[in-house]
């Protein structure tokens, strides 16, 4: 077990939401279309889903709001929050290296 368990497994939506601010920050329709985009289309957050996530994400100090433009709230990945991030895919790889496995009839 590893120091990030607490955080872990992410779900979908918020991974996607997390691997969008790891490259830069991001406000929040920007973070909904990036999730879209890089999930190819499987991942569509609402603006409901999305807010739920960041009050989460913020309360464990893996996210944190680095400005406010107009109305827009612009987040950016804490360290804590990359290495969580960083954790889930590392999970996620042995996943998939363990169906690689598996033969699919």
């Amino acid at each position: 077990m590893t120091q990030f368990a607490k955080y872990l497994p992410l779900s979908e939506a918020t991974f996607y939401v997390m691997l969008a601010l790891s490259q830069r920050p991001l406000h929040g329709y920007a973070i909904m279309q990036q999730a879209q985009a890089m999930s190819a289309g499987s991942v569509a957050l609402g603006p409901g889903t999305l807010y739920g996530i960041f009050g989460t994400l913020e309360k464990q100090a893996l996210i944190v709001k680095v400005a406010e433009e107009e109305r827009r709230k612009i987040y950016a990945l804490t360290e804590l929050g990359r290495s969580v991030l960083a954790e889930q895919v590392r999970r996620l790889e042995i996943m998939v290296n363990s169906a690689r496995g598996v033969t699919w009839k």
